[in-house]
């Protein structure tokens, strides 16, 4: 970082009500999203400086209105069962010094700035084992369970995010457009009619939600390990972070999305098509962790969850294939028939899953008796 980036990053800082003096800042994190910097402070806390991405989220008082609501409450909970080292255990934003109350402020580019404590001996995990999977359900689960009480209305912080009847119409139109002229494609045309064929059978959360029969509950949307922080001294979960994505959804979204990534036997972009697996090495301790925490779910809920974990892959390749087809539009390329190239994946990933529903199913019915 030069001398006049860190010169500006440090007078951003004091556009907030932190204690003490920025001594010295540096980049923090491998976000892709975001730009997250570490402030030093002479005071007894340092901070975590961001610039929000508002190409992603656009709605930036909406969006910290949703991580004021979710953090106050989980805070109160905390105090309120007297929870030792409470601090630790949940986020907290810094108001802007400008007295407007305000968890964010502007800088003169119209770029969106935040500002919260860091949380002292934490750590995040990248590698997964049976333990970690099972931490991370119980971290998503226990993080449902806590907000399942929330009093206040949030908002989406990106409309339609995990609305799959949405992605399926967008992909339909996609299809319908041929912008790069791809739909021709063998292997596009080929895996755009498998999408087709399973669009009823993968649109189930929508239908039992006008049935009444699916609750839309307050979720995090991006459940991935490195968004829960450990204690760096014992191991244990501290709290789950990076809330941007937290919004009404069913609580397949927490789910079926971590599993997506988590239980994939290679990584995304993968072109091993036939070496792909759903892991239920994985599904297990995870599952059972969720299970554990997240006492609040419904009948119907749970008996979904297998479905879940099919759903995620499958939309995922719909979103993919869509945007190969519009010509590459949203998802960042590394080279040509890449999103090609990760729709295919996610969808070998998909038939994986579903032809391991009744597997999947006996288990979550053993796990509850």
């Amino acid at each position: 970082m030069d001398a006049a980036t860190s010169r500006r990053l440090l007078s951003l800082s004091s556009l907030f009500l932190m204690e003490g003096r920025a001594l010295g800042v540096e980049p923090l994190g491998s976000g892709l999203i975001n730009d997250t910097f570490l402030v030093r402070s002479s005071g007894p806390e340092d901070y975590v400086l961001q610039r929000i991405n508002d190409s992603v989220f656009r709605y930036v008082p909406l969006l910290q209105s949703n991580i004021a609501a979710v953090t106050g409450h989980l805070r109160a909970k905390l105090l309120s069962a007297g929870v030792e080292d409470a601090g630790r255990r949940v986020l907290r934003f810094l108001e802007a010094a400008d007295g407007s109350g305000n968890s964010f402020v502007r800088d003169e580019n119209g770029g969106w700035w935040r500002m919260s404590v860091f949380i002292r001996g934490s750590v995040t995990r990248d590698a997964l084992d049976a333990a970690g999977a099972e931490a991370a359900g119980l971290a998503f689960g226990g993080f449902e369970e806590q907000l399942s009480d929330l009093p206040a209305t949030l908002g989406e912080t990106i409309p339609h995010f995990h609305d799959i009847e949405f992605r399926l119409e967008g992909f339909r139109s996609s299809l319908a457009r041929d912008a790069a002229g791809r739909t021709g494609e063998i292997d596009a045309a080929g895996l755009a009619e498998g999408i087709l064929r399973y669009a009823d059978e993968m649109s189930l959360c929508g239908r039992l939600h006008r049935e009444g029969k699916l609750p839309k509950r307050i979720c995090h949307c991006d459940p991935k390990l490195n968004n829960i922080l450990f204690d760096a001294s014992g191991g244990g979960i501290l709290c789950v972070i990076d809330l941007d994505t937290v919004m009404p959804s069913f609580v397949f979204s927490d789910f079926g999305d971590f599993l997506r990534t988590a239980a994939n036997s290679l990584p995304e972009d993968s072109p091993e098509f036939s070496g792909i697996d759903f892991c239920m090495d994985v599904f297990r301790p995870f599952a059972s962790g969720y299970l554990k925490a997240a006492t609040f779910l419904t009948p119907a809920e749970k008996e979904n969850l297998p479905y879940a974990a099919c759903l995620f892959p499958y939309m995922q390749a719909v979103r993919f294939l869509a945007d190969y087809l519009d010509g590459d539009v949203y998802y960042r390329t590394s080279y040509p028939g890449h999103n090609l190239v990760r729709a295919r994946n996610q969808w070998a990933l998909f038939l994986s899953a579903r032809s391991k529903l009744s597997e999947m199913q006996d288990f979550i019915n053993e796990y509850n008796g």
